[in-house]
């Protein structure tokens, strides 16, 4: 018989509440930032969906590293595809996000933010460069602020449990 969670899991104290607010607000008003600066702001509404699994589900597997960077690319990669036969339309951003969903789980990358990135390619049709390597460093930079908790102020719970 499995041992009962212990009562942190179930209701996290509230400073631990707290900092992780703040760190993943921080984390995206990173993003936001150089999304500003590099007129790309697309980004924010699945990545504002990452930052809530890194911080608030830290030891989900869909929250680790593998899965958030890797469903993230895969996602954009399938929307660019799925955008080149359909167009940018509804349909084809439905197609997206669920041949998103299908190779994620085919790859074992599930991250769920990711399938909306699908649907904002297609919707938006965004130039391929500087899409994906700021996808792939707004990835980075959400596992880089997802790091900081664990390691400051010993707090209880540690981010990636794997890589």
């Amino acid at each position: 018989m499995p041992s009962p969670q212990p009562a942190t899991d179930r209701h996290p104290h509230p400073l631990h509440a707290l900092r992780e607010t703040v760190f993943a607000i921080g984390a995206l008003l990173i993003l936001a930032g150089v999304g500003f600066l590099l007129h790309q702001p697309l980004l924010i509404p699945p990545l504002a969906a990452s930052a809530a699994l890194v911080h608030g589900a830290p030891g989900l597997p869909i929250s680790q590293p593998r899965n958030l960077v890797g469903g993230q690319l895969l996602s954009a990669v399938i929307g660019f595809a799925t955008l080149a036969v359909t167009g940018s339309t509804a349909w084809g951003a439905a197609i997206a996000a669920g041949l998103a969903l299908g190779a994620m789980m085919l790859t074992r990358l599930p991250h769920s933010p990711a399938a909306a990135t699908a649907v904002i390619v297609v919707l938006q049709a965004p130039h391929p460069v500087p899409f994906l390597p700021l996808l792939l460093l707004a990835t980075g930079l959400l596992v880089a602020v997802g790091l900081l908790p664990g390691r400051i102020g010993g707090h209880h719970v540690r981010y990636p449990l794997s890589w």
